[in-house]
């Protein structure tokens, strides 16, 4: 019986460990990842922050998996575009669905939709180079910015705007984007949480980060943290730095970085753009099962800003011929098996949880599932020549892995010149033609 052939869509971290899940199963397998972008890696590329450095290194442990027999990254290919659902299980014995959550969800409320308030998904993409977002054009010269959300990625939006232009210069933070966040005439970013202190989403770690900019006093109102308990670990850590925030007097840095819980958007406000937010206060009541609720009060209050950012959830997309949960935003499945021959991995299939190395366990799971249904099934899968014969039938610009790595050197190389990670190429055109021009072919694994 001959390898068998799994196509794993999305070369997010997900999709990378299921790579590597499968080649290492005890059967033969071989792997084409296809990625809508020329560049892999996913939100480890274009969604941690770009002074997190450390977290991007997980792109070692993928860069690996590449290196094994029996793997082709297949870049710039889209399914629903060049290739459908149901051509997909024509070429390959399984499909692996690792597309991640790859928009923001609404608020809905009046006003979201106004020039000047941005999903942090699109804020995120643009500074991390994402191409289909460098066309966006964000008006920073108002004096205060709302971060709407208490997980980390509003935390990562706010330490963004709070930045220096030095502690910008070692990232891998795009061009444009450095050069907007230094003529940017913000003087204050408020983060707006909904519920407590203690119930607060960010990790302790990345709250620690805020209280260590050169640039931007952290400001924590001691009313807030009245009668606040812990309920995790987590949460009882968080406290401990909030309440140190508290204590502290500003020191007159050029930016103040304001945390502000039990509130919550009712309206953003504006005649032709964004001019303020109004909130409405709240109070935490127990519902129930004992779990703590926000609850609006009477009280409120409109809060003049220039940009609202809103930081509270990724959803998934709907794929062309593919299941759709619109509640959930996330591909129906048990334990990631959508069907016999189809699978789920990672966000689209769990939703937005967890850590980066969540996703290892529940690839895991999810091959495992796929090894079980298909360990003995006749092989149907097509070969290498056949699917890129496809493509390139259908005018598809591949980009398999020599073109990755040729943008990466070429990222790398204007990089170091600078004393930077990388200087990213942030156009399609940019980063077709680097594949193409520097690799001996796109067509070589």
């Amino acid at each position: 019986m001959g390898a068998l052939r799994v196509a794993v869509v999305g070369s997010g971290p997900a999709g990378f460990y299921a790579a590597g899940t499968l080649l290492g199963a005890d059967v033969p397998v071989e792997v084409d990842l296809i990625e809508r972008l020329p560049t892999p890696w996913g939100l480890v590329r274009l969604g941690v922050a770009p002074d997190h450095p450390k977290i991007k290194s997980v792109s070692r442990a993928f860069e690996k998996i590449a290196l094994q027999p029996g793997f082709r990254f297949l870049g710039n290919v889209e399914v629903g575009r060049d290739i459908s659902h149901d051509e997909l299980l024509e070429h390959y014995d399984a499909v692996v669905y690792a597309v991640g959550a790859q928009t923001d969800r609404h608020m809905g409320i009046p006003g979201e939709d106004l020039p000047g308030s941005w999903a942090a998904t699109e804020f995120v993409a643009w500074y991390n180079g994402h191409p289909d977002f460098q066309e966006l054009q964000f008006d920073l010269s108002g004096e205060r910015a709302v971060v709407i959300g208490n997980g980390n990625v509003a935390v990562d939006v706010a330490r963004m705007l709070a930045l220096t232009p030095e502690e910008l210069a070692t990232t891998d933070t795009t061009v444009a984007a450095i050069e907007g966040f230094s003529n940017a005439g913000i003087k204050e970013i408020v983060m707006v949480g909904r519920r407590g202190p203690a119930q607060a989403a960010f990790t302790t770690p990345e709250l620690q980060e805020l209280g260590e900019l050169a640039g931007a006093d952290v400001i924590v109102d001691p009313a807030d943290l009245e009668g606040a308990e812990p309920t995790d670990t987590n949460s009882e850590r968080n406290l401990v730095v909030l309440r140190e925030y508290a204590a502290r007097e500003p020191s007159g840095k050029p930016k103040r970085l304001v945390l502000n819980f039990l509130q919550s958007p009712v309206a953003i406000l504006g005649d032709e753009r964004v001019e303020a937010v109004e909130l409405v206060h709240n109070r935490l009541e127990a519902d129930e099962s004992g779990a703590l609720r926000a609850v609006a009060t009477g009280e409120h209050e409109t809060l003049p800003a220039g940009i609202v950012f809103r930081s509270v959830g990724y959803r998934g997309v709907e794929l062309p011929g593919v299941p759709f949960d619109e509640r959930s935003g996330t591909i129906p499945n048990e334990r990631g098996r959508i069907a016999p021959g189809v699978y789920a991995a990672g966000w689209i299939k769990r939703g937005p949880s967890g850590v980066i190395g969540t996703n290892k366990k529940d690839a895991a799971e999810t091959v495992e599932l796929l090894l079980e249904d298909l360990r003995e099934a006749p092989r149907k899968g097509r070969n290498a020549e056949e699917i890129d014969a496809f493509l390139l039938a259908r005018g598809v610009r591949l980009v398999l892995y020599p073109g990755w790595t040729s943008i990466d050197e070429l990222e790398r190389a204007a990089g170091e010149k600078l004393g930077r990670p990388r200087v990213k190429l942030c156009t399609w055109e940019e980063l077709l033609d680097a594949a193409e021009s520097m690799a001996p072919s796109t067509l070589e694994t």
